[in-house]
């Protein structure tokens, strides 16, 4: 009994192995969840940039958010963090920009 509690069986090999793939997975989940928390972070901003340059509702620039995502063929968070760029003077790809402005005429 001694053994298997101090990882000295036949089975130990196994258990480190075990261990191992568990620790491995749950550095991904949690690089997952930090990517998630940061996304989130910058589609918030992005919506409050949106309500002050377009003067919408909160629901109209997260909407506003997908239209140009799904248009411009980019991912939510990387529409999200150009426009908060954007918002501190970064310039904007053109066809970001056009489907913007679309979007937001589209609401107002």
């Amino acid at each position: 009994m001694t053994s298997s509690v101090s990882g000295h069986g036949p089975d130990a090999p196994a258990r480190i192995d075990d261990l191992v793939h568990e620790v491995r997975q749950l550095r991904a989940e949690k690089e997952q969840l930090y990517q998630a928390v940061t996304s989130h972070a910058a589609v918030d901003q992005a919506i409050g940039v949106l309500l002050l340059i377009g003067n919408i509702t909160p629901e109209d620039g997260f909407t506003v958010l997908r239209e140009v995502s799904q248009r411009t063929n980019t991912k939510l968070s990387g529409i999200a963090e150009q426009i908060v760029k954007h918002a501190q003077g970064a310039a904007l790809p053109d066809i970001v920009l056009t489907e913007l402005r679309a979007a937001l005429a589209r609401r107002g």
